[in-house]
């Protein structure tokens, strides 16, 4: 197939875009509401977080990690997939508006891909229980670590260009974003579109992209 003939791209970010709250971190929170160990040995480990991590990004990377603790790439997969079947019965998670925008470019015969910063494991349970097939995922990722699974790649922000490239994905014609982490990926569209954003957000991604965006509001 040569190049004219390739369907068009559409990239969609996950959290925001096709649901209303931070996946990963409701995962992580259920975590510690399940267990009391882990929520003492955050509060132990809080004061020299603090001295020597002041970065917001690695003192939630760490917290993140004592979430993990115990955990191997089996065990995570069954407590994702646990997490994913109660997720989606949870009314007001996803963005219906996002998930039927989806459905319409694959009808089209577009090829879509969600890139996200959220967890692969976790993103692909969930896409899969809204049966949601076909559908590329370019996400963050985890390794096994001497306690449990670290974080090996936040795909988020300039990274996610690098990563789209490294799955063989130099450009695209359409991104869905809802805040400026993604403003790369918008930048690199032909059609930018911002979601659910504010009349404020939205003049600031357009200074910023130097062109104006499409807007829309997804329920």
């Amino acid at each position: 197939m040569s190049a004219a003939d390739a369907p068009a791209v559409v990239l969609f970010d996950f959290d925001g875009v096709l649901t209303h709250a931070d996946t990963f971190e409701l995962f992580v929170r259920e975590r510690y509401a399940r267990s009391a160990w882990r929520k003492l040995l955050a509060l132990l480990a809080l004061p020299w977080l603090l001295v020597l991590w002041p970065l917001t990004r690695r003192l939630q990377r760490s917290l993140v990690h004592i979430a993990l603790l115990g955990l191997d790439e089996k065990r995570y997969r069954a407590a994702v997939e646990t997490f994913a079947a109660e997720l989606v019965r949870r009314p007001g998670h996803f963005c219906r508006d996002g998930v039927r925008a989806l459905r319409r470019h694959q009808a089209a015969g577009e090829r879509v891909i969600v890139v996200t910063g959220c967890e692969h494991t976790l993103v692909e349970s969930l896409l899969a229980q809204l049966g949601l097939v076909d559908v590329e995922l370019v996400a963050s990722r985890l390794k096994p670590g001497p306690l449990g699974l670290r974080v090996a790649h936040h795909n988020v922000g300039a990274g996610k260009l690098k990563a789209l490239a490294t799955h063989g994905v130099p450009a695209w014609r359409r991104a869905y974003g809802d805040s400026l982490h993604d403003l790369y990926t918008l930048k690199a569209a032909a059609e930018p579109v911002l979601v659910n954003g504010t009349p404020k957000l939205c003049k600031r991604m357009e200074r910023a992209l130097g062109r104006t965006l499409e807007r829309v509001a997804w329920r």
